[in-house]
């Protein structure tokens, strides 16, 4: 669980990143999860934006995403997820 703090460093350490993946019409599936859990272990932080054409809860996509990927919600800002995960063979983020 991120504290207070470390949830301030990675949202102004994501501010610069652009969105990799986008939820769509098709919401969260199974093939999603597995191509963030892979790209999050090298980038540690990333964004995922929501499509208008998403009918899910903005909320509840996060929820399922950080769930489903392991990782950490961070924020979820208007359309936009940033999500964190300590990567185990790539870290170079270090928090407070």
């Amino acid at each position: 669980m991120l504290t207070g703090k470390q949830k301030r460093f990675l949202r102004s350490q994501a501010h610069h990143l652009t969105p990799i993946f986008q939820v769509g019409k098709g919401g969260v599936n199974d093939h999603l999860i597995r191509h963030i859990e892979e790209a999050i272990e090298t980038r540690e932080l990333m964004k995922v934006s929501i499509l208008n054409n998403c009918m899910e809860d903005r909320h509840e996509v996060a929820e399922q995403l950080a769930e489903g990927a392991g990782a950490e919600l961070v924020q979820v800002i208007g359309k936009t997820i940033v999500l964190y995960k300590e990567s185990r063979d790539h870290k170079t983020i270090e928090l407070p």
